[in-house]
């Protein structure tokens, strides 16, 4: 398996502060990782660290086996990176910016740098905003301009910091499958905070806290290695239940109505109560509409797992 990026034990500290605590972590060829965590928690300091826009304090990256620090103008040359507050240059037109870009990258290749930023204008879905001034564009396009200027030179690895972050549902889900397609040829590193972006285009996932790695793996194996308590059972019949009756289910621990037929059980865990609800229910003469066990969110784990 080949890796793309390789984090070995890596500390950053401003002054006093501890932003990275020995990070560990390691990102296949053409894999998407979601890098979650809460505000503060390091994200971006480590985003930062590969891309080498700053230096760590302790510990190595490695980019396609070069070590970040011996070979910065390289791993910078394999690398697209959107930053979490798009830096634009609002006063230039959107086709200005990207030919500087190009020019910037110095990319060199069959195609000219105009023919270069037309596919670009294209890919990212900017053609008829190519001739305003960025300042004039609304967020959802200057994310674009942003992730335009990110694969300008056509990078093998992305590293995006909140690359849907105040955008509207719309926009979310555009960029969204426009990540997700890109992830099918580059290897992406995606900080969000949304988590239905994470289980709707990550292979893994990261979650940070406080400077540390405290999660990685798939996203549905974080939430089945969570073991619960309790069971919670949502149960839905069709007609309202007075909740003593429930009483005579054996391991039940707490019954609440969320609306008029539908009714929350927890248990304590061991064997699965389902059957013994659909029992009693067939028993009492109540039909039984809807019954499934309720799984913990991956929203639900990032909490458990960070406050």
């Amino acid at each position: 398996i080949i890796m793309s990026i390789k984090v070995s034990n890596i500390t950053k500290l401003y002054g006093q502060q501890k932003a990275l605590d020995h990070v560990s972590f390691e990102v296949r060829t053409g894999e998407i990782v979601g890098f979650i965590g809460p505000n503060g928690a390091g994200k971006s300091t480590m985003m930062k660290i590969i891309t080498g826009f700053i230096p760590q304090t302790e510990g190595e990256v490695w980019v396609n086996e070069l070590d970040t620090l011996e070979h910065s103008l390289e791993v910078r040359r394999m690398i697209g990176y959107l930053p979490e507050h798009n830096p634009l240059y609002l006063d230039m037109y959107v086709r200005e910016y990207l030919e500087m870009v190009a020019k910037i990258y110095a990319t060199k290749g069959h195609k000219g740098i105009g023919e270069q930023v037309d596919g670009m204008i294209n890919m990212v879905g900017l053609g008829p905003e190519q001739h305003k001034k960025i300042g004039a564009l609304s967020k959802g396009y200057r994310q674009r301009v942003g992730l335009a200027q990110a694969l300008i030179h056509d990078p093998d690895i992305l590293i995006l910091d909140e690359p849907t972050s105040g955008l509207d549902p719309n926009q979310i889900v555009e960029i969204r499958t426009f990540i997700a397609e890109l992830g099918k040829e580059k290897t992406v590193l995606l900080s969000t905070h949304i988590m239905q972006e994470v289980e709707a285009i990550c292979d893994r996932v990261l979650i940070i806290n406080n400077g540390r790695i405290v999660a990685d793996d798939e996203a549905d194996k974080i939430q089945s290695r969570r073991k619960e308590k309790f069971q919670t059972i949502e149960v839905e019949f069709d007609k309202s239940i007075p909740l003593e009756k429930f009483r005579k289910i054996h391991g039940i621990t707490e019954v609440k109505k969320v609306k008029n037929r539908h009714y929350l059980i927890q248990a304590a865990t061991g064997e699965d109560i389902r059957s013994a609800i659909f029992q009693w229910a067939v028993k009492n003469k109540f039909t039984v509409l809807e019954l499934r066990r309720r799984e913990k969110s991956l929203e639900e784990v990032f909490k458990e797992l960070t406050s």
